[in-house]
């Protein structure tokens, strides 16, 4: 069962849900540890004090804010858990918005939000009401010694919630170059392309490639294999505009036997998505 990462209660006028909020989506990923290159050897990052020049325990540290070059403020968990404000047992939710309205941009991370059972029947009722209405809500939240901005919204088996970034934390964008005229043809072919690649949103057709490389790096190291470097397309700039999109429509159009693979089979190879090779010493393949 998921852990529980934080505990409170979802307000909305004078309705109160307890609830409980559980990570929605977590990165997976291949790490590699750091080694000595003579003995290969672990290397650790110990809490060393130079001062008393030894290891200290976790119980010996305390938390300082530097205000001046080596000055600082110190603090307990016991002072920093009186500076909580309200959010930190309680969201309320502040207002709804049009969840078509918000840019993505602002998202963060996403959390499963569940009730109690004594929440049961509220939780539902404005889950439902935002479902049917089309809006989600806006609320604060204290977790990990930070407030965040989230917003709520129904889904499919409950609500999700999702950080958000503060607008001040919302990198400006570069200048895009100016304005260059568009021909209709450009337009309507540049649409027919779209078109041709629409599908419906389907995310078990998606695969990290670098995390599957590494995978089979790291199994042909353990046999004593060695390993090709992959292919990467080499790609010119776009002269003649009207043309690419004309191939490219054309290559979309061609017979059905060069169609995508069905849901779940690994698509054919295509010059964008070479297919990582393994080989052994001899020149052998082996399949990753």
């Amino acid at each position: 069962m998921a852990s529980t990462v934080w505990k409170g209660h979802l307000t909305f006028g004078l309705i109160s849900i307890p609830v409980r909020m559980f990570t929605a989506a977590r990165g997976e990923r291949i790490s590699f540890n750091q080694l000595h290159n003579e003995c290969h050897t672990r290397l650790k990052q110990p809490l060393f004090c130079p001062t008393h020049n030894r290891i200290v325990e976790r119980s010996e540290v305390v938390k300082g804010y530097e205000y001046e070059k080596d000055q600082y403020v110190l603090f307990t968990e016991e002072e920093l858990d009186k500076m909580e404000p309200p959010s930190a047992k309680v969201m309320e939710i502040l207002e709804f918005v049009k969840l078509g309205e918000m840019d993505p941009l602002y998202f963060d991370s996403s959390y499963y939000v569940s009730p109690e059972d004594a929440g049961v029947k509220a939780y539902q009722l404005l889950m439902n009401a935002m479902e049917e209405s089309g809006y989600g809500a806006i609320a604060k939240l204290t977790m990990h010694q930070r407030e965040h901005i989230v917003v709520i919204r129904p889904g499919s088996k409950g609500m999700t919630l999702h950080t958000m970034f503060y607008s001040n934390e919302i990198r400006a964008a570069e200048a895009v170059p100016g304005k260059v005229e568009l021909k209709d043809q450009e337009k309507k072919l540049a649409q027919q392309l779209i078109e041709s690649l629409a599908a419906p949103f389907e995310p078990q057709k998606y695969r990290d490639e670098y995390q599957e490389n590494l995978k089979a790096m790291i199994a042909a190291k353990l046999k004593g294999q060695e390993v090709t470097e992959v292919a990467h397309p080499h790609l010119a700039p776009v002269i003649d505009l009207m043309e690419a999109l004309k191939k490219s429509l054309a290559e979309k159009q061609a017979p059905a036997a060069s169609a995508a693979a069905p849901v779940g089979k690994k698509p054919p190879a295509r010059a964008l998505q070479p297919v990582p090779a393994v080989q052994k010493k001899a020149g052998k393949k082996v399949a990753s």
